[in-house]
């Protein structure tokens, strides 16, 4: 990646971090970098492309160093939902976008395929990979967008408050679980909880192989 590039794309995350990502457009991008709009065309050719290099800027954050890892496949598996929870506690609005754009850059590809050799070392059959991939790809951000929207926040016992404005007989579910749905959540805890459930899934899944 060129260096002026790289500029470009770090002044875009500069943004989103000041504004949001809706506030990230050619124009104020320009602005930040002091050039016009059309010369940033000769680094990213569009809105989409500078996107897709935002993308690949916020993975890059995530990959592990290029000497060989000794880490053994949940090793490594945890050690990449944790560096990407990390990116979306430093960028909230990140999340969003991961979820909005195709691993098409070099840099999200990598990642992709860590997750492929991982599931692989773990057993599991080759045409179940691209499923459980896509499973792991789908918690980790989704976790992560959760928590950044507060959608994880304390709410109310009271399930109207939750729900609208519902007879609470119709939401049997929650007066049953009443005493646990408003308990301080360690969300670290749960995270942690969640990625040994998805070890469980994938050891599952290669034994099935067997």
């Amino acid at each position: 990646m060129s260096g002026r590039r790289e500029e470009i794309l770090d002044a875009a995350l500069d943004i989103a971090d000041e504004r949001g990502l809706d506030a990230v457009s050619m124009r104020a991008l320009a602005d930040r970098v002091g050039v016009t709009p059309m010369a940033l065309y000769r680094h990213v050719k569009d809105k989409a492309a500078l996107l897709d290099g935002m993308v690949g800027r916020l993975l890059a954050a995530v990959l592990p160093p290029e000497s060989p890892d000794e880490r053994n496949w949940e090793e490594r598996l945890d050690a990449l939902a944790h560096a990407s929870r990390e990116v979306t506690q430093r960028h909230p609005w990140a999340a969003h976008l991961l979820f909005s754009r195709p691993a098409i850059t070099a840099d999200a590809v990598r990642v992709v395929d860590i997750i492929f050799l991982a599931l692989l070392e773990a057993g599991v059959p080759e045409a179940e990979v691209p499923r459980l991939e896509r499973m792991i790809s789908t918690f980790v951000i989704g976790f992560a967008a959760s928590e950044a929207s507060g959608r994880f926040a304390p709410g109310s016992l009271d399930p109207r408050g939750r729900r609208g404005q519902l007879p609470e007989s119709e939401l049997p579910g929650h007066g049953t679980l009443a005493p646990y749905l408003d308990l301080p959540v360690d969300l670290t805890a749960e995270f942690e909880a969640d990625l040994a459930d998805i070890r469980r899934l994938i050891k599952a899944a290669a034994e099935r192989a067997d």
